[in-house]
């Protein structure tokens, strides 16, 4: 036997740990990941803004592939770190765990919690430069891979020259940070404009009066390059009548709640529309909570018991009447919560979830008192009873429903519903190997039963449309067949009763027709999915199905191809004589060929449906498929493209 000794155990200095398991740092080498090392420094930038040390940040993206972030904040501490014998930027840039942020003193509250930011943005850079500007000079300092070298070690550690007073003198104060990702790092070093343009937006929404600036380097525009600016001196009003674009408002301007109690402050903006679903979005410190969590409930406890109380001192609600529910009270209502707190703790696998306690009590406690300060207001009692309104009408639908068992009926039946006919369910006995294809038509439908393996594919024919979940309440959707058949073979449950654990197949994918019929029914299928079973992309498990376009063959030589341009350089290879065959419609297409393009796990493509932002895919998904044409076409002017894979990349 091998010996193992004390001698085996491997020491990785510095920040080479980083580089050989950067998973534990940044979740992924993927797209993500690669954005995240630029959140690092933008969030670092971000604090100074939001603590009130600065007011601008400037994102550019260069045509090399490298990004900087720069501000005007006060400047990363330049002098000797007193136990380490450096600078403090060295520290800042060299050290994990090290930072301003682990007390109080410099930061009321930050989103960089770990002070592993930027040393790990610098680890996983081919080379990194940082300027400060201070003291009316300015200091410099870089850092480069020495996996550069030739037939170095990707794990090989970082060279660093030493920070020095370039004795260029300057006004600014700030700091300026540019990196450039290690391409054996990450799979893609292509940074995503409009990803970053979502995310800077969202910040210059949640800081009022905050101006950031992107410019991408890599596209001229006019004279220069693009360039977006975000600066929103209504901040979170702003940002809630964004939300509502698309929407009919019950009143003309968001109403907004603020307060601080316990070390925990709150600011809220709400408005009510005339939608069936409710949209809340939470962030703490900037930092996005799609799962909610503690403040979430606090928020909507107070909401729920302030409206009950306002009900029955108008005369809403008599003495004999039940109070209404949260549900009633939420029916069309956006809000934006923004806390500000020290020691968050998070939940959950994806760390979106709020776990203080004290963050529920604070938020319940301060809601209460000015939600209930502000609506008893003279000057508001039009948005008062609008919103009480909108409640009542709500909880009449849900009680008529209730005394007619519609829903409950309809729950019911979903659990046992007649997939005779309908489902081709698979053999195998766990779901997650499992998958279910939801096909258009009955014609698709019996080519992808013969072509499919029995062993772990279900399908699922639609023999109709089904309906537009976002203009119906959920007993409008729950009466319609299609939608049935589709709770019923998933087996998940619906709206607040959906079970993710329950699920029967782990991949669940549309197949549909590649022309606008077909992009119309992946539109109602993820707009149902995204209103009534979120988790259910939230976990990853909605794909889509990409069949081909057409057929090239000559002689014995046959290719599929997926797009008219992938065509277009294929014709010359093939020359004269070729047969090409546009398949427009998946029923076209014989069992053999729909599995050997489509439905192989180990040939095809599926494209799997994220939620990369929540308040802009819900800003899509009322867009498209709500109520306002106008905008609905602008959009589709703007960015529609039909030709396969980019048009899912791009949504």
């Amino acid at each position: 036997m091998q010996n193992y000794s004390a001698s085996n155990i491997k020491v990785l200095e510095g920040l080479d740990a980083v580089r050989l398991r950067p998973g534990m740092y940044i979740g992924t080498t993927g797209v993500k990941g690669l954005h995240h090392i630029l959140w690092e420094i933008v969030d670092n930038s971000m604090d100074e803004v939001a603590n009130g040390y600065g007011r601008t940040i400037n994102v550019t993206i260069y045509a090399d592939g490298s990004a900087s972030v720069e501000d005007d904040g006060r400047g990363i501490p330049v002098d000797v770190h007193p136990q380490l014998g450096v600078s403090g930027v060295e520290v800042v840039f060299t050290q994990l765990h090290a930072g301003g942020k682990f007390n109080n003193e410099n930061y009321a509250h930050s989103g960089g919690l770990h002070g592993v930011g930027a040393s790990v943005t610098n680890a996983l850079s081919e080379w990194l430069v940082v300027e400060v500007y201070k003291n009316g000079t300015t200091y410099r300092m870089e850092f480069e891979s020495k996996a550069l070298e030739e037939g170095g070690d990707v794990k090989g550690g970082l060279v660093k020259y030493h920070l020095i007073d370039t004795g260029e003198k300057t006004d600014k104060h700030g700091s300026f940070v540019r990196f450039k990702p290690d391409k054996r790092i990450f799979e893609t070093v292509n940074f995503n404009i409009e990803v970053i343009s979502r995310r800077l937006k969202e910040l210059a929404f949640l800081n009022k009066g905050a101006r950031i600036i992107l410019t991408d380097e890599r596209v001229p525009h006019g004279n220069g390059y693009l360039t977006r600016e975000y600066c929103y001196e209504g901040g979170l009003i702003d940002f809630v009548k964004y939300l509502n674009e698309t929407k009919n408002p019950l009143f003309p301007e968001p109403i907004v709640i603020s307060g601080s109690r316990d070390n925990i402050s709150m600011e809220l903006a709400l408005q009510y529309t005339d939608a069936y679903t409710e949209s809340i979005f939470s962030y703490v410190n900037n930092i996005p909570t799609t799962e909610g969590g503690t403040h979430e409930t606090g928020f909507k406890a107070a909401l729920t018991k302030v409206m009950n109380d306002l009900a029955r001192k108008t005369g809403m609600l008599k003495d004999k009447d039940d109070n209404l529910l949260g549900d009633d009270f939420r029916e069309g209502l956006t809000a934006v919560m923004s806390v500000q707190m020290q020691n968050i703790q998070f939940e959950g696998q994806t760390k979106t979830k709020l776990g203080n306690p004290e963050a529920r009590i604070a938020i319940d406690a301060i809601t209460s008192a000015e939600l209930q300060a502000l609506l008893t207001r003279p000057e508001n009692k039009d948005i008062t009873d609008a919103i009480l309104k909108k409640a009542l009408l709500a909880a009449k639908v849900r009680e008529a429903a209730r005394k007619e068992k519609e829903i409950t009926r309809a729950k019911n039946s979903i659990e046992n519903f007649n997939l005779v006919g309908k489902l081709s369910s698979c053999s195998g006995k766990k779901p997650e190997k499992n998958e279910l294809f939801i096909v258009e038509g009955d014609s698709a439908g019996g080519t992808a039963k013969q072509a499919r393996n029995r062993s772990f594919q279900a399908i699922l024919p639609l023999r109709g449309k089904p309906l537009n979940a976002e203009k119906k309440r959920i007993d409008q959707v729950l009466a319609n067949e299609e939608i049935r058949t589709i709770i019923s073979a998933l087996g998940s449950g619906i709206g607040e009763d959906f079970n993710v654990d329950n699920l029967n197949y782990h991949k669940v994918i549309i197949l549909s027709d590649a022309d606008q019929d077909g992009a119309h029914i992946r539109a109602i299928l993820l707009t149902f999915f995204f209103r009534y079973m979120k988790d259910l992309i939230k976990e990853g498990h909605v794909y889509i199905g990409l069949p081909p376009l057409y057929r090239i063959a000559k002689k014995d030589k046959v290719e599929y191809v997926y797009d008219d341009a992938e065509l277009e350089k294929l014709k010359p290879k093939y020359g004269r004589g070729a047969e090409v065959q546009r398949y427009k419609g998946l029923g076209e297409m014989n069992a053999d060929q729909l599995w050997e393009t489509t439905m192989n796990p180990e040939k095809r493509t599926l494209v799997q449906v994220t939620i990369e932002d929540a308040a802009d895919a819900e800003m899509l998904v009322s867009t498209l498929m709500g109520d306002m044409v106008e905008l609905r076409k602008t959009y589709i002017v703007e960015h529609a493209n039909f030709n396969r894979e980019d048009t899912f990349k791009q949504s």
